[in-house]
């Protein structure tokens, strides 16, 4: 998190974390402990690049790339649903009978979603948008997750301006319940 440069580096590095998150995970046997512990990780860091993707990038998409309505709302119900499946996972564990069902569908729309906006999405914001703004949106998203909560609240708004002015408490709140808890800490 917080790793430098424009917006869309910024997001690049994250979906590249993930990945390598997801890849550990489908290294590791069914049933065990650490693949909850990555888990819970992967959605931390999930959920700060959607809070911050929904705060700031998505806006932009509106009011710089043609057509953006139309892609920030297909991509906020791609969020939707990760966040959704996110929360399902939230209270399983590793050996839980869900837990391997609801990973595989996460990794498939995660990876479906980050295909979709390298592809699409990127290359057009980046030709739509100035260096400038790409790196003062990158610096806003960085900022964003910083505060981002860290755990799915599929009931959220994920629109502006409500999400700007939730999130912060809600992410405090979050990661006062994973510094108890121990949540995405190696034991």
């Amino acid at each position: 998190m917080g790793h430098g440069g424009n917006v869309i580096d910024e997001l690049v590095t994250d979906h590249r974390e993930v990945e390598e998150m997801f890849g550990r995970i489908e290294a590791l046997p069914p049933g065990d402990a650490n693949r909850k512990l990555l888990a819970d990780q992967a959605t931390i860091e999930l959920v700060r690049h959607s809070v911050a993707e929904e705060a700031y990038l998505y806006p932009a998409v509106r009011q710089h790339v043609p057509d953006g309505d139309a892609i920030a709302d297909r991509e906020i119900e791609d969020h939707s649903k990760a966040e959704r499946i996110m929360k399902d996972l939230e209270g399983r564990a590793a050996d839980d009978p869900e837990f391997d069902r609801l990973m595989g569908m996460l990794m498939t729309e995660i990876r479906s979603h980050v295909a979709d906006e390298e592809e699409n999405l990127f290359p057009s914001l980046r030709a739509a948008c100035s260096a400038e703004t790409l790196d003062e949106l990158g610096d806003k998203v960085r900022q964003a997750k910083k505060t981002a909560p860290t755990r799915p609240h599929p009931s959220a708004p994920d629109k502006p301006p409500a999400n700007k002015l939730l999130a912060p408490g809600a992410g405090l709140v979050d990661r006062m319940r994973d510094a108890l808890t121990g949540r995405g800490k190696k034991a």
